[in-house]
């Protein structure tokens, strides 16, 4: 083989290398970060290490079976024959999917990790339904059963040539492979893993929003990737993909902070994150199909529909109010995949899907109605995929496996320290009177066989707590019912004369 073969475009492929690395990068320090600082402090380990976990995990499952499942030689018209991936004939060969046809002037390794990254980044999406009360165990079984028994099945059945696609379904980077499917795994595996502890509910402040901001910022910035990378080629659909993502975004996060301002008096930053989600979600079926027009009005529409959803009918709706998913991930991924779903429906162009290289005549607005139904189509049958594994791996872990969902007692009130044997911040060797060592609480619950009362759930999103109940004060602390069991050691009373000799001004205080 030559070392250029006369297929391969080096600029195509130094492309698709450059935005695969720009989609990894969102999920690993992206999402990890954003994990880490938007969950109280006693989780930023937890939270961070699922993400990082998913990244891995899924990556060594690609390259021995999962890759050809999702994108390779068709089994039944919704997946592909498992299979490696891995020796150097292939990694070296150009890169084709078989059942559609599509080929690309580069090689299929760079096919390989380019689609690694996007089934990384739903497993992790996935995570932020989770966070704060998950299995640790559970989620490392979890990760792989999901991706081979739900992801290759969408991926297969949209992008590489299954009935989805031969349908007419468009979704041109992910709204409903990664995105609708992600929203609807988290919010139905929330629900059968159960809450987190009421006081985590109700006090659920980030415990750092830089670390938010900065992992939003790098979520944002390899969208370019995301989407820019999903003609396969440095095209200007390409570059149509890329600036669209961007409109969309922009004014997902003006119209999300406008609804704060109107609604709740304030705008907030943690809003704008939301928006900001929401826009991308939206965007990324569409992305290179609509005009920049449509991505003006997917923006407007994920700015205010996932926010309705979010702060009213979150609130409202009995049962959504009752599963709590952590980061409101049905919101933002859910919804907002919905009316990205449907939006390109309506505002997909004639001269963008050629561009794209697929032979769809528009959406409504070029008098293809058909386009509305066939993606409704498509979402229902990823929904309803995604409903009934996440159930059945959910039921599997914890019946046939016999592995608990939800954290021990003992680890939901300690945090990290309990699950992990580590702490996010260490800033000095010592500890105040009113504060105690996780350690302790960990010693204590224990030698009392705590339990603590479950009490209601709250759902979050990404911003403070909409439903933290009206005239209630929150507490860096846990509520009384979760810390009345813990006692202070024998050694207390020394360790608290040795913090007053060391630190007298913070315990006069009470710092």
């Amino acid at each position: 083989m030559s070392a250029t073969p006369e297929w391969l475009d080096t600029g195509d492929n130094a492309w698709q290398l450059t935005a695969a690395t720009l989609v990894a990068l969102q999920s690993v320090p992206g999402l990890t970060v954003m994990y880490a600082g938007i969950v109280k402090s006693k989780w930023a380990i937890n939270s961070a290490f699922m993400a990082f976990y998913a990244f891995a995990c899924v990556l060594i499952c690609w390259v021995v079976f999962a890759y050809k499942a999702a994108f390779g030689k068709q089994m039944l018209p919704f997946v592909g024959v498992p299979g490696p991936a891995v020796t150097i004939e292939y990694e070296l060969g150009q890169a084709i999917l078989p059942t559609s046809g599509i080929t690309a002037n580069f090689p299929m390794s760079t096919m390989v990790y380019f689609q690694f990254v996007f089934a990384a980044i739903t497993l992790i999406l996935i995570a932020g339904s989770y966070l704060g009360r998950m299995n640790f165990l559970a989620w490392m079984i979890f990760v792989p059963l999901w991706l081979t028994l739900s992801y290759t099945v969408g991926a297969f059945s949209i992008w590489a040539g299954g009935f989805l696609a031969k349908l007419g379904v468009i979704d041109y980077s992910g709204g409903y492979v990664i995105h609708l499917s992600s929203g609807t795994a988290g919010f139905v595996g929330a629900y059968w893993i159960g809450p987190r502890l009421a006081a985590d509910r109700e006090d659920n402040r980030p415990n750092n929003i830089l670390c938010v901001m900065i992992g939003a910022g790098i979520l944002w910035i390899g969208w370019n990737g995301f989407n820019g990378g999903d003609p396969y080629a440095a095209s200007a659909d390409a570059g149509v993909a890329v600036l669209n993502t961007n409109v969309c975004t922009a004014m997902s996060l003006l119209t999300w902070t406008v609804c704060d301002l109107l609604y709740f008096g304030k705008p907030s930053i943690i809003g704008a994150v939301q928006g900001m989600i929401t826009g991308l979600v939206a965007i990324t079926p569409a992305a290179g199909v609509v005009a920049g027009w449509g991505a003006i009005a997917l923006g407007f529409g994920s700015g205010t529909i996932p926010w309705i959803s979010m702060n009213i009918v979150g609130r409202k709706v009995k049962f959504i109010g009752a599963v709590d998913d952590t980061l409101g991930v049905f919101h933002t991924h859910f919804v907002g995949a919905i009316v990205g779903g449907m939006g390109t429906g309506l505002f997909a162009t004639i001269e963008g899907c050629a561009a794209f290289g697929i032979t769809n005549a528009g959406g409504a607005i070029d008098g293809n109605g058909r386009q509305v139904w066939v993606q409704l189509v498509g979402a229902l049958f990823v929904i309803g995929w995604n409903l009934v594994w996440t159930t059945l791996i959910m039921l599997f872990i914890k019946y046939v496996l016999r592995v608990p969902l939800r954290m021990s007692e003992e680890q939901l009130i300690v945090g990290d320290y309990a699950t992990h044997g580590e702490e996010p911040y260490v800033f000095g060797d010592h500890w105040l009177s009113n504060s105690y060592h996780p350690e302790m609480a960990l010693s204590q619950s224990k030698s009392n066989n705590v339990t603590s009362g479950m009490g209601p759930t709250y759902n979050s999103g990404l911003r403070r707590d909409p439903n933290v109940i009206e005239g209630e004060t929150p507490s860096d602390e846990p509520s009384s019912e979760d810390t009345d069991h813990i006692t202070a050691p024998s050694n207390s009373k020394a360790l608290q004369a040795q913090n007053q000799e060391r630190y007298p001004e913070k315990i006069e205080k009470g710092d």
